[in-house]
């Protein structure tokens, strides 16, 4: 039998920190618009930030549908699975912002992140939740598995990219492959954020005058 929750207590807080993933769900306005499901991992890259705030490291990865969807709508919910232990499932349903890595609060919230030296130049956001449901159930058809290693693939071929490209190649990366949602959704452009930070310096200078 499923329980609701008022808020993230300490018990559900050390469990949601012992789980190795979890899954982000998201949608678009558009009827038509693709919903997109993705895993996440990482040591180090999910915090409770409060009773009922959380936060992810958004890694650089190939396509940007969180990001995107977040934008539009806010709309997000985090599914966490019990993979060894007693069965159990946890689901945050909240309203999500991802926050670029040029904002300064991006900057605020890292240190809360213990990041490795190998995760750390690979984030390009950080995405915060709101939660307004907090919500368990059983989760018997969740099957036991064991966690072998965490994969260092993302950290070889950025090391590649970096050897071919330079201290820029995040930039370039991103600005090819995460400035839209399949759907055509803006998600994360430096070029974009560059000069929204820039118009964000000119209006604070403004009314400082």
């Amino acid at each position: 039998m499923g329980r609701m929750f008022d808020d993230i207590d300490d018990t559900l807080r050390q469990w949601l920190s012992r789980q190795p993933m979890f899954f982000v769900a998201t949608a678009p306005n558009d009827p038509n618009g693709h919903v997109n499901v993705s895993p996440k991992g990482g040591e180090g890259t999910f915090r409770v930030l409060g009773p009922n705030r959380v936060a992810y490291v958004d890694l650089v990865g190939s396509g940007v549908e969180t990001a995107a969807h977040l934008r539009e709508n806010g709309r997000i919910v985090l599914m966490f699975c019990a993979f060894s232990g007693p069965p159990k499932i946890v689901r945050l349903h909240g309203r999500g912002r991802a926050i670029p890595e040029d904002d300064l609060e991006y900057a605020a919230l890292l240190p809360e992140f213990p990041l490795s030296a190998e995760h750390a130049p690979l984030a390009r956001g950080i995405v915060t939740v709101d939660v307004a449901r907090i919500a368990d159930s059983c989760g018997f058809g969740v099957p036991r598995m064991d966690l072998v290693a965490e994969r260092d693939q993302l950290v070889r071929w950025s090391a590649g990219q970096e050897a071919k490209h330079g201290d820029a190649w995040k930039a370039r990366y991103m600005s090819a492959n995460n400035a839209a949602s399949i759907d055509g959704l803006p998600g994360y452009d430096p070029e974009e954020h560059i000069a929204e930070g820039e118009a964000r310096a000119l209006s604070s200078s403004g009314r400082a005058l």
